[in-house]
């Protein structure tokens, strides 16, 4: 148990968490049944005791039908039709992700830009996509990225570019040197 006060953005996401779990009727046992999350790590994330991961996200994204940004963006106080660079909501999975929230969150619109960076050495994979069939399309700035999808690896370098739609499990990996930062832009189906 954590001594100090919870994240706040932590704090707010768990609330979050819990209230889509309860709106569905379910219990932690269904959940992790249902997301394949332990409930011992879904009891600790709703309590905001712990970070969740960006793999832990990503599954119960994909049980609750919705991406990465718009559940971060449940949790933000309102929707604005600008955000400037400043205002960004940044998380950080302690697996050497880094996730920058772009564009201006908004539940109505299927598009959203986001700006990943990736440690040297970060290997992250997602067993599937928090919407079947979403479109990415990955452009790197910097760096280089091994990017799998449907079991095809593709590495790219500065300036590539991977258009996906996504049904399956996906894996990034930063294997060089440096770390890799990457453009991402998302479209739900």
């Amino acid at each position: 148990m954590r001594n100090e006060d919870p994240d706040p953005v932590d704090a707010r996401l768990g609330a979050r968490l819990a209230e889509l779990r309860a709106g569905r009727g379910w219990s932690l046992g269904e959940l992790a049944e249902r997301s394949g999350v332990s409930r011992s790590t879904l009891s600790r994330a709703e309590r905001a005791e712990t970070s969740a991961t960006a793999a832990v996200l990503n599954r119960l994204c994909h049980v609750y039908g919705r991406t990465m940004s718009q559940l971060l963006s449940e949790v933000e106080a309102e929707p604005a039709p600008l955000v400037r660079a400043a205002d960004q909501r940044v998380w950080q999975d302690p697996a050497g992700f880094t996730r920058r929230s772009v564009s201006p969150p908004h539940p109505g619109l299927r598009g959203e830009l986001v700006e990943g960076r990736l440690a040297s050495g970060a290997d992250l994979a997602y067993d599937r996509p928090p919407v079947p069939g979403v479109e990415q399309h990955l452009w790197v700035l910097d760096g280089t990225l091994e990017v799998t999808v449907d079991g095809t690896s593709h590495p790219l370098a500065a300036g590539d570019c991977l258009r996906m739609r996504v049904f399956g499990p996906t894996r990034f990996r930063c294997a060089g040197p440096a770390a890799a930062r990457y453009a991402l832009a998302v479209v739900r189906p």
